[in-house]
């Protein structure tokens, strides 16, 4: 047999079990992330104020914390929040950037956290789980601590309890009604 004949089967065969691999693990189910539930604790001698935003208000304020965060992060992201929110960014793979946008609905947990359900995921003209895009995502972002992606329960879960505001302040959430542009906030600010 020809020597370029076994280099072409070689490479065709490595390129097969490159790409049966990268599909194996994009497909895969990842691990279940436990959420720890805790809540930020309001002492007797704390002050609660409670604060009313609007939905801009709060997408400026998250992406000054995310750009500080995510500043060395290879994968570019962006939000917008109005009747959903979502998260705009783009993948590159073998020298092409695939552009992809997922949408949430904001839920109120009973501790004052936020999840964020996906409803909607849009990549390029890919047909991809979104399970799939939030493993991806997931594995390319070093995320702060307090953001947490469940690619299974097709969610990003925000642990408010965790970001310190100013001055040891801590923040809950009561509510969030995007369609009415009503964000409602509990800030704990100790007294000691």
């Amino acid at each position: 047999m020809n020597k370029w004949k076994v280099a072409f089967f070689a490479l065709t065969g490595v390129i097969i079990l490159f790409f049966t691999l990268l599909f194996y693990w994009a497909t895969s189910p990842s691990e279940d992330v436990q959420i720890e539930k805790k809540s930020a604790t309001v002492n007797p001698s704390d002050s609660v104020l409670l604060v009313e935003a609007t939905a801009d208000d709060i997408e400026k304020i998250a992406l000054k914390y995310l750009q500080k965060e995510l500043a060395n992060s290879p994968l570019p992201l962006d939000f917008v929040i109005n009747e959903s929110i979502k998260l705009n960014s783009e993948l590159t793979a073998f020298g092409v950037t695939v552009p992809f946008s997922m949408e949430f609905d904001p839920i109120v947990t009973e501790e004052g956290n936020i999840q964020l359900k996906q409803n909607s995921v849009n990549v390029g003209r890919i047909n991809l789980e979104p399970i799939t895009v939030l493993k991806l995502m997931n594995d390319a972002v070093s995320f702060p601590e307090w953001i947490v992606v469940r690619p299974n329960e097709e969610e990003i879960y925000v642990d408010l309890s965790d970001i310190e505001v100013m001055n040891g302040a801590r923040v809950r959430a009561k509510e969030i009604d995007l369609e009415n542009n009503r964000i409602l906030l509990e800030v704990i600010v100790p007294n000691e």
